[in-house]
């Protein structure tokens, strides 16, 4: 049976001073507060049977706790990113190394290309992938050429409501695309689209089978996909959301 990996990467201690977008400032980042909470979503995802590597840290990098938008898997390729925010792009430190460790061929986006691994969303052998923020032609350009190995279909995906599009919309275990309407540009993009009550019920991280993992403030979302048939496991990640963070931020699931 293949290890269940999942690469992580503790908080900075500037995370307070991160990256805000498209949502005010709510309130002081504490600090002590989001190691704690970063902890227990470690915690949640090794109970699932997941085994966590910690990326090397990045103390400077105020947002590198937000893995996922350095790097996209698939197979077993790691797409290494280029951020859209040149801030952010101190990041890649130690990825490369991390992710061959582990048995991965790693490809570089490279400029004048950008790409945020939050901005692609994967089911199946189709990617979806958000445009007009982060992300630009030049990046899911490189990144479509990379994944053609694999006979995926790339699909561009409008985003301006979000900072990145899975922000906006994460897929199900059986395939449903769900979000909260108001952040996503267009939900016929997806031909099983089903929308949450509530922003921070957008975002779930597939845990195996019909679990997922997901944010401790969409209660009403946790009971509508409790009554799917979901087995819903739920993380408080409060400081991390005032930073647009969400539970699949945190995170990237590798093959093992």
């Amino acid at each position: 049976m293949h290890r269940r990996l999942a690469l992580v990467r503790r908080p900075s201690p500037l995370l307070a001073d991160g990256i805000v977008t498209h949502i005010e400032r709510s309130g002081s980042v504490d600090a002590d507060l989001a190691l704690r909470q970063w902890e227990g979503y470690c915690a949640a995802l090794q109970r699932r049977g997941w085994d966590v590597i910690e990326a090397p840290p990045v103390d400077d990098c105020p947002d590198g706790v937000f893995i996922e938008d350095q790097v996209v898997v698939f197979g077993d390729l790691a797409v290494l990113c280029w951020s859209g925010a040149p801030q952010r792009r101190a990041e890649q430190a130690g990825l490369r190394e991390t992710l061959e460790r582990v048995g991965y061929r790693c490809v570089e986006i490279e400029a004048p290309g950008t790409l945020d691994g939050g901005d692609v969303l994967k089911w199946g052998r189709e990617v979806w992938v958000g445009t007009g923020g982060r992300s630009n032609e030049s990046g899911i350009d490189q990144l479509e050429r990379a994944l053609a190995q694999f006979s995926v279909v790339v699909h561009r995906v409008p985003v301006t409501r979000a900072l990145h599009l899975k922000s906006a919309v994460t897929a199900l275990p059986l395939g449903t695309v769900i979000g909260h309407e108001a952040t996503v540009d267009d939900p016929s993009h997806w031909s099983d689209f089903l929308s949450v009550p509530e922003e921070a019920g957008t975002a779930v991280v597939l845990l195996g089978g019909m679990s997922v993992l997901m944010s401790a403030a969409a209660p009403q979302t946790a009971h509508l996909l409790q009554g799917q048939g979901h087995d819903v496991s739920v993380v408080d990640i409060s400081e991390f959301e005032k930073l647009e963070g969400c539970v699949t931020c945190l995170s990237v699931r590798l093959r093992g």
